[in-house]
């Protein structure tokens, strides 16, 4: 199936996704009827083995959604298993150097080639034969190059990190980031608020597609869509299930006269 996500933020267009954490066969038709453009997988913090998320991957594009999976770490071979497996794109957690934005543009935009050629491309793509060229930019046509970024070190960075050529779009971490602000889970804090904003803007000024995580209500997504963000990436199935069904059991708790259990507050982010 032809790969059209990266087209459409290409054009600037919004694009709509959840993370979904369940392998259960049924969830690809409801997140086709909610009328999602991505999943966001995720296996750095979702227990979630290379078969269970081939066989994702490979349901959800056939129904027409793109599959983005977030990788443990910045490695690019891992990264090219996930396409093998059938991502359309990959994310890579916790960037915080140029050489790891290179090697995840590397693995999305140019495998298979590895090595010390990868290397001389990479430090100057016109080295490339016309013909080879050809070929990888087929090989590799709609692959999505997504960059974690979710630390200071990485905003201190994030002029160079973001201006590495093959980039796509950037994910920003609301948790981590708010962690390694001294803030923890202080989203409404105007120094986590800035330091979005600052991510926000340079990454649309370099032409990037640009995202945040948050679950709970929709509220937080209308915030940051009013900066800027073009990638919605709201809740998870876990979340909403957790919510929906504690939302309805107290609710027939307290018909019943029964004590009902006090709402946990906390955003489920990652």
């Amino acid at each position: 199936m032809e790969k059209t996500l990266l087209k459409k933020i290409k054009a600037g267009q919004m694009v709509y996704g959840t993370c979904i954490a369940s392998t259960a066969p049924t969830w690809p038709a409801i997140a086709q009827r909610a009328g999602l453009d991505f999943v966001f997988l995720d296996t750095e913090h979702i227990p979630l083995e290379r078969m269970e998320i081939a066989r994702m991957c490979q349901t959800f594009r056939a129904m027409g959604i793109a599959p983005i999976v977030r990788i443990p770490s910045p490695d690019p071979y891992r990264a090219c298993q996930m396409l093998d497996a059938g991502a359309e794109g990959v994310v890579a957690p916790y960037l915080e150097n140029v050489s790891q934005v290179k090697e995840l543009v590397g693995a999305l935009k140019y495998r298979p080639l590895k090595g010390e050629l990868l290397d001389q491309v990479l430090e100057n793509p016109e080295r490339i034969e016309k013909s080879l060229m050809i070929y990888l930019s087929k090989w590799n046509e709609g692959n999505v190059c997504v960059a974690n970024i979710e630390s200071v070190p990485a905003l201190d960075r994030l002029e160079e990190l973001l201006s590495v050529p093959g980039l796509d779009a950037v994910f920003i971490g609301p948790h981590d980031l708010s962690i390694s602000l001294g803030l923890p889970e202080q989203y409404d804090h105007p120094v986590f608020e800035a330091a979005v904003k600052k991510i926000i803007q340079i990454s649309r000024g370099k032409g990037l597609a640009v995202g945040i995580h948050f679950s709970e209500s929709p509220e937080r997504q209308l915030r940051w869509m009013k900066e800027g963000i073009n990638l919605i990436i709201h809740s998870s199935d876990l979340a909403m299930f957790s919510q929906r069904l504690q939302q309805d059991m107290n609710i027939i708790k307290l018909a019943a006269g029964d004590k009902v259990r006090k709402s946990d507050n906390s955003e489920d982010v990652v």
